[in-house]
């Protein structure tokens, strides 16, 4: 009983001092950001940059509005670490198939991924945007996906 009491007081010792409760603050909700990729069966992305906050709730929703086979010509969305030279990552990626395309050995770089799509297929990812400003690149790791130019960057700034 004593317990509850001390937590009641605390309680309106910190809304009476203008404290929010910890008890029902809720999170902000993350930005959505819609991409889509493959329209009109091309290897592009129809958003080629964007920019957040530092530290900042994200969710990315991919759809692959691609008509080809998930096989033939799967859309992945990978956002990987500010200064990854993203055309080694993809040549690397292209002999990972059973990885999903993402080079085991290079995980490290990575920051967010929406894993591989068929046509007409959506998947998202929910992420907090790095802290340090800068470019941090995202590409289709799909075989030759990347180096046909589906590719983009986050730019992260105050």
């Amino acid at each position: 009983m004593k317990l509850k009491s001390l937590v009641a007081l605390l309680v309106l010792t910190a809304a009476a001092c203008g404290i929010p409760s910890l008890a029902t603050a809720e999170p902000a909700a993350p930005r959505v950001i819609k991409i889509r990729a493959g329209v009109e069966n091309a290897m592009k992305f129809d958003l080629a940059s964007m920019t957040a906050a530092p530290g900042e709730s994200v969710k990315v929703v991919l759809t692959n509005h691609c008509a080809f086979p998930k096989n033939v010509m799967g859309h992945n969305w990978v956002l990987v670490a500010k200064g990854t030279d993203i055309n080694a990552f993809a040549a690397a990626a292209a002999a990972e198939a059973a990885n999903g395309y993402i080079p085991e050995k290079q995980k490290s770089k990575v920051i967010a991924v929406v894993g591989l799509l068929g046509p007409n297929e959506t998947g998202e990812v929910t992420f907090q945007a790095p802290t340090e400003p800068g470019e941090y690149p995202f590409l289709c790791t799909f075989p030759a996906h990347c180096s046909i130019g589906m590719k983009g960057v986050l730019i992260v700034k105050k």
